[in-house]
C-alpha cells in the first residue's frame, strides 16, 4: 500500500515555491544556482569530508532505527543526498529539498542516472508544508544559513520531525576561521566597487558563525538537547578547477559578470594568484571550519 505521506512529498516535486526568502530565492534561482550546477563536480569533491561526516551520523542513527525517512535541507545538486541514500540502502527513504530550481533539476537528473529512489523537492524549507511528524532524521551540508527568519525555518523543520527525531547540520563558523573561503572577497574587494559587505548574522555563508545565537535559534524553534560542536575538515580539489571556481561561485562570481571581458579576466588573474598559499603539487588544499549542529525533537 502506498504511504499517503510519501504521495504528499512526491506531489510537491512540481509545486511552485511560495517563499518569504525573496532575496535568496532570486539568488539561487538565478546566476548563483546556475554557477553551482556548472561547478557541481568540483564542489562535490571539495565537500566529500563533510558528506562523510553526515553519513557517519546517519549510520549511527540507523544502528538503532534500521529503516526510516530522512530530509536533506538545502541539498543543492544532490551529491550528499545521493551519497546518504547509497550508504543507508533501500530501507531508508530520502528526500532532498532546495529553493533552487536549477540545482533541483540537476539533482533529479543525477538520481535518474544513478537509478536512485531519492525524491527531490524544489521548496523553501522555511515555509514548505512538509508532512507533519514525518522524518526520523534531518540533515544539512551547509544549507541552513540562508533563511531570513531562521526561527521560523527551524520551527517548520521541527514540525515535520517525528518525536525523537534527530537533527545533524553543518554550518560554517566565522570568516576568520575560514581563510580559504574569504580569499576571493579579500583579493577582489579593492577592484570591485559593488561587492557587497558581509553583515554579521545576515543570511549567507557565515550567517551561523555566532554559537550562542544559533543555539538560541534552535531552542526557540522547539528543538531540545541543542549542541554546537566545532569540527574541521581537510578539503581538496584539483588546481585545474581553481579558476572556474574562483571566478564563478559566490558574491565575487556574481560581481564579475557585470564586468567587460578584459576587465573580468584581469580581476580573475588577481584572485587566482591570491590562492597561491593553498596550492601545492597541482592540488588546492584548505580547512573548512564548521559547526556541527545537533538537536532532537523530543516530545
Amino acid at each position: 500500500m502506498t504511504d499517503p505521506r510519501n504521495e504528499s512529498i512526491a506531489a510537491a516535486n512540481t509545486a511552485p515555491i511560495t517563499s518569504s526568502n525573496r532575496d535568496q530565492s532570486e539568488l539561487w534561482n538565478g546566476r548563483s544556482g546556475n554557477a553551482w550546477v556548472n561547478n557541481r563536480a568540483v564542489l562535490d569533491q571539495m565537500f566529500v569530508p563533510l558528506a562523510r561526516f553526515l553519513i557517519d551520523r546517519a549510520r549511527d542513527v540507523a544502528q538503532h532505527t534500521p529503516s526510516g525517512r530522512m530530509l536533506d535541507v538545502g541539498c543543492g545538486t544532490g551529491g550528499t543526498t545521493l551519497a546518504l541514500a547509497n550508504a543507508l540502502g533501500h530501507p531508508w527513504q530520502l528526500t532532498g529539498a532546495d529553493i533552487s530550481a536549477p540545482m533541483i533539476a540537476e539533482a533529479r537528473t543525477r538520481a535518474a542516472h544513478a537509478r536512485s529512489p531519492v525524491t527531490f523537492v524544489c521548496a523553501d524549507a522555511q515555509t514548505h508544508a512538509f508532512p507533519p511528524a514525518h522524518f526520523d532524521v534531518i540533515v544539512s551540508r551547509l544549507g541552513v544559513m540562508f533563511f531570513d527568519d531562521p526561527v521560523a525555518a527551524f520551527s517548520n523543520l521541527r514540525a515535520c520531525a517525528r518525536p525523537g527525531a534527530s537533527l545533524h547540520a553543518l554550518a560554517w563558523r566565522g570568516a576568520d576561521d575560514n581563510a580559504f573561503m574569504t580569499v576571493s572577497d579579500r583579493a577582489a574587494r579593492p577592484l570591485l566597487s559593488d561587492l557587497p559587505t558581509r553583515r554579521a548574522g545576515a543570511p549567507g555563508q557565515f550567517g551561523f558563525a555566532d554559537r550562542e545565537r544559533v543555539s538560541g535559534i534552535l531552542t526557540s524553534a522547539g528543538w531540545a538537547d541543542v549542541t554546537l560542536s566545532p569540527v574541521d575538515f581537510e578539503c581538496s580539489f584539483a588546481q585545474a578547477d581553481l579558476r572556474d571556481y574562483a571566478s564563478q561561485v559566490g558574491p565575487v562570481g556574481l560581481a564579475l559578470t557585470r564586468l567587460a571581458p578584459l576587465d573580468r579576466e584581469r580581476v580573475v588573474d588577481t584572485i587566482v594568484e591570491a590562492f597561491a598559499p593553498f596550492v601545492r603539487d597541482g592540488v588546492v588544499r584548505f580547512t573548512s571550519a564548521c559547526w556541527h549542529l545537533s538537536a532532537f525533537a523530543n516530545d
